[in-house]
């Protein structure tokens, strides 16, 4: 597999034939892929963390292609080649209660021949499978190799929900959403009001993913301000990856990662009491997620950072290098 930081197999490429846990040494971003051969699951985050993506044989101009949320592959599996018979049993519940339905090939669209909505767990018998969220093989994308999966965390998966009200106190018209949603135009004209049901979350101001910034945990939001809101306006969100490791990020005084350097493992209300700098000008996220504020103690503008390099205060979406505090993403379900 060779990985290429540019669109159309363009810029700085690396070419890797076995797993890799961490390929941030070897490029920046990854715009484009080329699959000689072999099949591949690469990872948004180091150590097979993250959003998942799976790739066979063939070209990939951008990550579009793959069906990736950003230009963001840190990791990379090589799926071992299976020549046997394929068998998996899901279940409705947790730890293969309920009712049971096995599959031996694919299935486009799992609801028509199992009635329920839901898989809590299942069984991989035999050979390597990928789970779908959508139907028609879209979605988020889950590997499993062979074994017993009794809970959907097992697979990397989460129960993620956020419900938008177009008027104040979670009345109107309402919209729920379990994963990004680029455009949320189409399903509410205005969000006064929002519930985060489980998981943690970015909604944004702006179609994809641009614009204000608004990190959203499990709770209630009756109107704008509870989410720190200039107005009514949000359309696009994205579902923050649950995060079980270490958090570790570096902050440095100037821009492409010079100057002074500070370390952080935890959440800092003050970012200027440790760090003699008031301004923060370039960061490298090396483990975890995490949020930036404006101003000291968590409030002022937000921006949402995950692993990887930003050379410069743009490369997270501020105007300015003014960072007052720092949070890491914590998901609690």
């Amino acid at each position: 597999i060779i990985f290429y930081e540019d669109k159309n197999f363009q810029g700085r490429s690396y070419e890797c034939s076995s797993d890799c846990s961490d390929l941030s040494s070897y490029f920046n971003r990854c715009n484009s892929i080329r699959v000689e051969n072999g099949n591949w699951i690469l990872y948004e985050e180091p150590n097979y963390k993250g959003y998942q993506y799976y790739l066979r044989r063939g070209d990939y101009p951008d990550f579009q292609q793959w069906m990736g949320f950003n230009d963001s592959i840190r990791s990379c599996h090589l799926t071992t080649q299976h020549r046997g018979p394929f068998i998996l049993k899901v279940y409705e519940k947790e730890d293969f209660k309920g009712q049971m339905m096995e599959f031996t090939e694919d299935c486009q669209c799992v609801y028509e021949k199992f009635r329920y909505h839901d898989i809590h767990s299942c069984n991989v018998l035999d050979g390597h499978w990928m789970f779908y969220e959508e139907p028609n093989y879209k979605g988020r994308q889950y590997y499993l190799k062979p074994g017993e999966y009794r809970r959907f965390t097992n697979w990397g998966a989460n129960n993620s929900r956020i419900t938008f009200y177009e008027d104040k106190n979670f009345k109107g018209r309402s919209y729920e959403c379990s994963s990004d949603n680029n455009d949320l135009h189409s399903h509410v004209s205005r969000c006064n009001s929002i519930k985060v049901d489980n998981g943690s979350w970015m909604i944004y101001e702006q179609a994809n993913n641009k614009g204000h910034q608004y990190f959203l945990k499990r709770g209630e939001y009756p109107d704008y301000q509870h989410w720190m809101g200039f107005n009514d306006t949000i359309s696009s969100c994205h579902m923050i990856p649950l995060h079980t490791g270490a958090f570790l990020i570096k902050l440095y005084e100037k821009e492409d990662l010079r100057g002074q350097v500070v370390e952080f493992t935890e959440d800092h209300p003050h970012i200027y009491q440790d760090f003699n700098y008031r301004e923060i000008h370039s960061c490298n996220v090396i483990e975890g997620h995490w949020i930036f504020y404006e101003e000291p103690n968590y409030k002022g503008r937000q921006y949402y950072l995950r692993p990887g390099e930003y050379r410069n205060f743009s490369d997270w979406g501020a105007v300015n290098a003014r960072v007052g505090s720092i949070r890491r993403v914590q998901e609690f379900y």
